[in-house]
C-alpha cells in the first residue's frame, strides 16, 4: 500500500530546520559572548570532536547513553541557554555527518534543527524554574536536581515528540505507536545526562573546572572497563551458545550415523564391486587418453615417439629397412577457424583426420601433434617414391571441399618428408627435420611437399642464430630508419618520404629487409619494431618542421603499418600516444597497409581504418595489384592512395599489356577520388610513361635512393631551391650523399 504520508516527510523536515535556525539566530544575538572563555571551548571540542562518539550500551536493552547529552546540559547550567542551543546544533551537525551515508543535507540539518530546538526547549523549562541562570551557591543538590529533571524533561518531550512524528510520516505508522516503540528509550539517556550534568556541575562549583578535567580520565578509564566487560559477557555468551549448537549437532550427527551404519554395510560390498569395474575401465580410458588425440581419436605426440622409437632401433638393426615421416600443417586453417567459428574449425580437423587414414596404410601410424599439425609414419617403405605417392595422395585428398556447417571450404596442406637413411637416434630429431622440410613448402607457396636435406638444417640454424639476433637488436635500438622522397611527376617537388626500416647488424653490417622483415612478421617481433619505426619517423618529420621556414610546403611522412600491427586492440590509442608525444599533426602521417594485410580480414580491417581516418590520418594501400583485392571491396576503405607495385612499372616498355594495367589502376583509383604513387621508378622512360598516364606521384632510385636522415635534410634543402631530385641519382652511396648535403649546406 502506498505511503500517503510520505509527501508531508520533506515539508515537515524543512519546517523543523527553519525553526532551529530561528532558535540558533536567537541565541546568536543574544550570546554573552563576554562569559565565554577557554573552558568553553574546551568543552566545546569535547562535546562536538569526542563525546558524541563515546556511548555506554545499557544491558538487555536496545539503547545507549551518549555522553555528549551530558556536556549540552552541563553548557547550559554552566554557560546559560544561548551556549548549550548553539553547541547542541553544532553536535547535531558533526552527528550528522559522521553517522549519515548518503551524507543528504537535508537530514543534517535536521538532526542539528531536532537538537536546537529540544535543547531550547530545555532552556525555556530551566528559566521557567529557576531563573535566567541557575545559582549553585544559593541552591543545594536537591534544587539543582528539580531543576535538571525539569530541563530533562522539556529536552525528552520535545527531541522524541520530533521524531517520532518524523518516523510516522515515513512508516505511515500512528504517531502514538511510533514514539512508544521509537523513542520512548530516550527518556533513560536524556535523565541520566541531565542528572550527570548537575553533578559534574555542581562538582565544578565546589572543586572548580580543572578539577574536573583532572578526573575526567578516571571517567573515561571506567567507561573503556565497563564497555570491555559487557563484550566479555556478550563474547562469552556467544561462545557458549555455539558449543551448546555444536554439542546439539554432534548428538545430532551420531544418531544418523547410527541409523546410516547397518545401511552402508549391507551396500559396502556391493560398492566395492562396483568400484573395482570403474577402476578397470578408468585405467583402461586413461591409457588411451594418455596416448590418443580426444579430438580426433589419432596417435598423439607421445604414442607417436614409440612407434618412432621402435621404427628407428628396426632401421639400426637391419640398413635396408626404410621409413619415412610426413610432417602436415593446415594452409588457411587459421582464417577458416576465425571466420566460421572454432566448431567449423574443429569439424575440418576430425575429417582432416579421416581422409588421412585413407591415404595410409593400416600399419602406418596416423598422427595429430597439435593444432592443425598432423604426421604420419610410413614404415617399412620400398624406396623414397612410395613416401612422395603418399604425399601426392594426401594433397589430392585435401584438395577435395569440405563440408562445414553448411559451408563449403578448402584447403591445402604445406607437407615436409623426411626418410630414414639420415640415420637418425632420436625420434625427435626425425620431427623436428620434417617440421623443417614443411616450413621450406609453406615459404615456397604452400599446398606442395618438400624433401628434407641437410642444407634445409643449415638454413634452420641460420634461421635461429639470425632469429636470436633480431631479438637482441631489438633490445640495443639497432634499427636506422632510412627515408626515400616521393616526388610529384609534375613539378617534380619532394611530396614527402616513405620511411624505411634498416638493421645496422654489428657484425653482418646492414641486414636487408627482405632478410629480416619476413622472420619479424613470424616471431611477432614486427609490432615493437613498426611502432619504433613509426615513433621515429614521426619524431624526425616534426624535427624537419621546425628546421624549415613556413612557407615551405607541407611534406608527408609514410610508414608502412604491417598486418600484425592492424589486428592490434590498442592500435588506435598507441599512434595517439605517438603523435601526442612527437607533436606530429595528423594530417601529415599516412599509413601504407599491403593489400593482403587488408583483404585477410576485410571487416575488422574496414573497421580499423575508419578509426584512423577518423584521426585525420591519411591511409594507402601499398603494392596493389600484386594482391587479391577485391574491387567491390576496395571503395569500402577510406583509402587516400594506390601505389602501383615496382613490377608493374619495371615491365611498362615490355608491351602494351603492361602500360594498360597500369593505366587501368591509374583510371580506378581517379573514379575512387584516390592519388596514385608509382614505385620503383628507376628510368627516364618510366617517368615519362607515367607522366603520360597521368600519375601524380613516383618513387624509385631515379629520384633518389633511402637515405638517413642527415642526407635525407640535405635533399629537402636542395629541393627547396628548386633543383630536380633526379640530379642526385649518380650519388649512390650514404658518404657521397653526406658529402653532397654538406657542400649544399655550405
Amino acid at each position: 500500500m502506498m505511503n500517503e504520508r510520505a509527501k508531508f516527510i520533506r515539508p515537515y523536515q524543512w519546517t523543523v530546520v527553519a525553526v532551529g535556525a530561528l532558535a540558533v539566530l536567537w541565541c546568536v544575538r543574544t550570546l554573552p559572548v563576554a562569559q565565554l572563555d577557554f573552558r568553553f571551548l574546551l568543552l566545546s571540542f569535547v562535546t562536538v570532536g569526542v563525546s558524541s562518539r563515546i556511548s555506554v550500551k545499557i544491558p538487555r536493552h536496545d539503547s545507549n547513553i551518549t555522553l555528549s547529552d551530558t556536556f549540552i546540559f552541563l553548557a547550559l547550567l554552566i554557560y546559560g541557554g544561548e551556549a548549550a542551543v548553539l553547541l547542541a546544533a553544532a553536535e547535531g551537525v558533526s552527528s550528522g555527518l559522521r553517522v549519515s551515508k548518503q551524507k543528504k543535507p537535508v537530514t543534517i540539518l535536521f538532526n542539528a534543527a531536532v537538537m536546537a530546538c529540544s535543547t531550547a526547549a530545555a532552556v525555556i523549562a530551566q528559566r521557567l524554574v529557576s531563573g535566567a541562570q541557575l545559582d549553585f551557591a544559593r541552591h543545594d543538590y536537591s534544587d539543582i536536581l528539580v531543576v535538571v529533571c525539569a530541563l530533562g524533561l522539556a529536552q525528552f518531550v520535545a527531541n522524541s515528540s520530533l521524531i517520532a512524528v518524523a518516523l510516522a510520516l515515513k512508516t505511515n505508522q500512528p504517531i502514538r505507536q511510533t514514539w512508544s516503540k521509537h523513542c520512548a528509550w530516550l527518556s533513560v539517556s536524556t535523565f541520566v545526562g541531565a542528572a550527570s550534568a548537575g553533578a559534574i556541575a555542581n562538582f565544578i562549583n565546589s572543586a572548580g573546572f580543572y578539577a574536573f578535567m583532572v578526573a575526567l580520565p578516571i571517567i573515561c578509564i571506567i567507561y573503556f572497563t565497563y564497555n570491555k566487560y559487557l563484550e566479555d559477557i556478550k563474547t562469552t555468551a556467544a561462545q557458549a551458545e555455539l558449543s551448546e549448537r555444536a554439542r546439539a549437532e554432534a548428538e545430532r550427527e551420531r544418531a544418523e550415523l547410527a541409523e546410516l551404519h547397518v545401511e552402508e554395510q549391507r551396500s559396502y560390498i556391493a560398492e566395492l564391486e562396483r568400484i573395482k569395474c570403474e577402476l578397470q575401465e578408468s585405467r583402461e580410458h586413461f591409457r588411451h587418453a594418455a596416448f590418443h588425440d580426444s579430438l580426433t581419436g589419432l596417435p598423439n605426440r607421445a604414442l607417436l615417439t614409440d612407434h618412432l622409437k621402435l621404427a628407428i632401433e628396426r632401421a639400426r638393426r637391419r640398413p635396408d629397412h626404410l621409413f619415412a615421416v610426413l610432417f602436415l600443417d593446415l594452409d588457411r586453417f587459421k582464417n577458416i577457424n576465425d571466420s566460421l567459428g572454432h566448431a567449423a574449425g574443429d569439424q575440418l580437423l576430425i575429417e582432416t583426420a579421416a581422409r588421412l587414414e585413407r591415404c595410409s596404410r593400416p600399419t602406418d601410424t596416423v598422427a595429430r601433434l597439435g593444432g592443425d599439425e598432423f604426421a604420419i609414419l610410413l614404415d617399412g617403405l620400398e624406396s623414397q617414391y612410395d613416401a612422395l605417392r603418399v604425399a601426392e595422395r594426401v594433397q589430392e585428398e585435401l584438395a577435395l571441399h569440405f563440408c562445414l556447417g553448411g559451408h563449403e571450404v578448402y584447403t591445402t596442406a604445406s607437407i615436409g618428408i623426411t626418410l630414414s637413411t639420415h640415420a637418425y637416434d632420436d625420434p625427435e630429431n626425425v620431427l623436428r627435420d620434417a617440421d623443417t622440410a614443411m616450413y621450406r613448402a609453406k615459404e615456397k607457396g604452400k599446398a606442395r611437399y618438400e624433401m628434407f636435406d641437410m642444407d634445409m638444417h643449415d638454413d634452420a640454424v641460420a634461421r635461429l642464430q639470425l632469429e636470436n639476433d633480431l631479438r637482441r637488436a631489438v633490445e640495443h635500438n639497432e634499427f636506422e630508419v632510412f627515408y626515400q622522397p616521393i616526388v610529384a611527376l609534375s613539378g617534380g617537388k619532394i611530396a614527402g618520404f616513405e620511411a624505411l626500416v634498416r638493421w645496422r647488424h654489428p657484425e653482418r653490417g646492414l641486414v636487408s629487409p627482405t632478410e629480416f622483415i619476413p622472420l619479424a612478421e613470424e616471431t611477432r617481433l614486427i609490432t615493437e619494431i613498426g611502432e619504433w619505426v613509426l615513433r621515429e619517423s614521426c619524431r624526425q618529420m616534426s624535427e624537419w618542421r621546425d628546421l624549415l621556414p613556413p612557407s615551405h610546403h607541407p611534406l608527408i611522412i609514410s610508414v608502412n603499418l604491417s598486418s600484425k600491427q592492424l589486428t592490434q586492440p590498442d592500435l588506435i590509442e598507441r599512434i595517439k600516444q605517438i603523435l601526442r608525444e612527437t607533436g606530429l599533426p595528423s594530417h601529415l602521417l599516412k599509413l601504407e597497409i599491403t593489400e593482403s594485410a587488408v583483404m585477410d580480414n576485410a571487416e575488422s580491417a574496414a573497421s580499423m581504418l575508419a578509426q584512423l581516418r577518423d584521426l585525420g590520418i591519411r591511409l594507402s594501400i601499398d603494392d596493389f595489384g600484386t594482391g587479391y583485392s577485391s574491387l567491390s571491396y576496395l571503395h569500402r576503405f577510406p583509402v587516400d592512395t594506390l601505389k602501383i607495385d615496382r613490377s608493374f612499372v619495371s615491365r611498362m616498355g615490355e608491351g602494351d599489356e603492361n602500360s594498360e594495367i597500369v593505366r587501368t589502376i591509374i583510371t580506378l583509383a581517379s573514379n575512387l577520388g584516390m592519388t596514385v604513387i608509382a614505385e620503383g621508378v628507376e628510368t627516364e622512360a618510366q617517368h615519362g610513361q607515367l607522366s603520360a598516364l597521368g600519375c601524380e606521384y613516383a618513387q624509385g632510385f631515379l629520384y633518389a635512393k633511402p637515405a638517413n636522415a642527415e642526407t635525407t635534410l640535405g635533399l629537402i634543402r636542395r629541393d627547396q631551391r628548386g633543383n630536380d631530385p633526379r640530379s642526385l641519382t649518380p650519388y649512390a652511396d650514404d658518404r657521397s650523399l653526406s658529402r653532397l648535403t654538406q657542400i649544399l649546406a655550405a
